[in-house]
């Protein structure tokens, strides 16, 4: 390795240098920034998972308090690779924030309502074991997922969350007062400061924009009495993850379908880790750093089951951050990572998080579910939109969307049968899109 590759570690360096240590005055309130940007998302999954499989208070605290600390912990074994040598890593060492990922939503939605947090973790681990696999294999199978699929894949993820958030907008569907007016104002009031501060502010209130929307929903809340503090007051001060909190479980319909996400999610990676380099260093990441990176995130997800975090992916709004601000340097990532890994040890904080209104939630994340659909149409635009493009996307679209929108249809066949391809639209969505891609004729360009 030459020097100049070398971390500088002790010497001020520049924020915008990838390696060496910047001055603590310049690095905290770059970190901060990454810190409002993904803190939301970081923790809505986990509220969302928590609601679908009945937790009580203390449980949906400690699975908000492991999302905080194994998304910090995740960001931190990529930056910092404890496995280097001159031709491989286990790690990226790339300026990436890692987060809980919205991806696996419909799916682990599903196995909650079924079965519960452990067979989710259980399915995690397995997954972890796909993306490492994929890791390796990284060159041999990326052929198998152009921007059509991805694409494909993301767009129907986005789909299928938006009835999560209307159900929340109304006021969740558990909830005595659900599809009320109080519900249905706080939630626009919401969603119209954050559409507001997205379309009309700049700089950091622009980047803030959902956790202002959320601070300036939940206050609307409370003064129309939607607010409860009771979960606050039972939760502690301080306290450590606790590993196998909810036990690990290994159903195999529930290791297919999350399987199948993190397959996709170790390819989607790549989008990631390649939009870091060329947007803020003007390079395409080098093989080691992309093999890397992948080992990585399913190494990572395999302790974060363990330790009672749900899946973690590559965060795109942070990506977004460095590619625009320049702000490369790996230590500001990792003081990022520190203040979330600090939040996560507070049950007083994430306890907090359960006091806000679940109108509030859907106000604020519905414009986030819209965005992911949208990506997911701009990675498929990428590839030219002829009738063979336009059939992979709208069958495999129809077919996953369809099937769970009409649950019935699979109750003839045997209960994983309905798990894997009936509960989530993602798995049959994703094989329908491959298989279609392998065996449909590629047009010819005419010109």
């Amino acid at each position: 390795m030459s020097n100049s590759n070398k971390p500088s570690i002790g010497k001020r360096a520049s924020v915008f240098e990838l390696n060496g240590v910047p001055q603590f005055g310049q690095a905290f309130p770059l970190a901060l920034q990454h810190v409002v940007a993904m803190i939301v998302g970081c923790v809505t999954p986990a509220i969302i998972v928590s609601g679908v499989a009945g937790l009580n208070n203390t449980d949906r605290v400690i699975l908000i308090q492991a999302a905080l600390f194994t998304s910090a912990l995740s960001t931190l074994l990529q930056l910092f690779p404890f496995v280097r040598t001159q031709k491989f890593q286990l790690g990226s060492a790339l300026p990436v924030i890692m987060g809980i990922s919205f991806a696996y939503v419909p799916s682990m939605q599903a196995i909650a309502e079924s079965y519960d947090v452990g067979t989710i973790l259980g399915a995690q681990i397995v997954g972890g074991v796909i993306a490492l696999l994929v890791g390796i294999s990284i060159r041999k199978i990326r052929v198998l997922f152009p921007p059509i699929i991805t694409g494909t894949v993301v767009f129907t993820i986005g789909l299928s969350l938006y009835p999560t958030a209307i159900n929340y907008m109304a006021g969740g569907t558990s909830s005595p007062s659900y599809g009320s007016w109080k519900n249905w104002l706080a939630a626009f009031f919401t969603l119209a400061v954050v559409t507001a501060l997205n379309h009309f502010a700049k700089g950091f209130l622009k980047l803030a924009s959902i956790l202002i929307g959320i601070i300036a929903g939940y206050i609307f809340a409370a003064c129309l009495g939607l607010v409860d503090l009771s979960g606050i007051q039972s939760a502690g001060i301080f306290q450590l993850p606790q590993p196998l909190h909810f036990g690990i479980k290994f159903e195999p319909s529930a290791c297919v379908a999350i399987g199948v996400l993190f397959a996709i999610n170790a390819i989607q990676a790549i989008g990631d880790f390649s939009a870091t380099t060329v947007g803020s260093m003007n390079r395409e990441p080098k093989d080691k750093e992309l093999q890397g990176g992948i080992m990585m995130y399913g190494c990572s997800n395999i302790l974060c089951a363990l330790l009672g975090g749900l899946p973690t992916a590559t965060y795109s709004q942070n990506v977004g951050i460095v590619t625009t601000t320049k702000v490369v340097n790996r230590c500001v990532l990792g003081l990022a990572a520190v203040i979330l890994m600090i939040a996560g040890l507070l049950p007083k904080f994430s306890g907090l998080l359960t006091t806000i209104p679940q109108c509030v939630l859907g106000g604020a994340t519905i414009s986030v579910f819209a965005s992911i659909a949208m990506t997911g149409i701009k990675l498929i635009m990428r590839q030219e939109m002829n009738f063979r493009n336009s059939a992979i996307v709208g069958l495999a679209v129809a077919l996953g969307m369809g099937v769970t929108q009409a649950p019935a249809s699979l109750s003839a066949f045997p209960e994983w049968v309905t798990t894997i391809f009936g509960k989530s639209p993602v798995v049959l969505a994703t094989i329908t899109a491959i298989i279609l891609n392998l065996i449909l004729p590629k047009e010819e360009n005419k010109h």
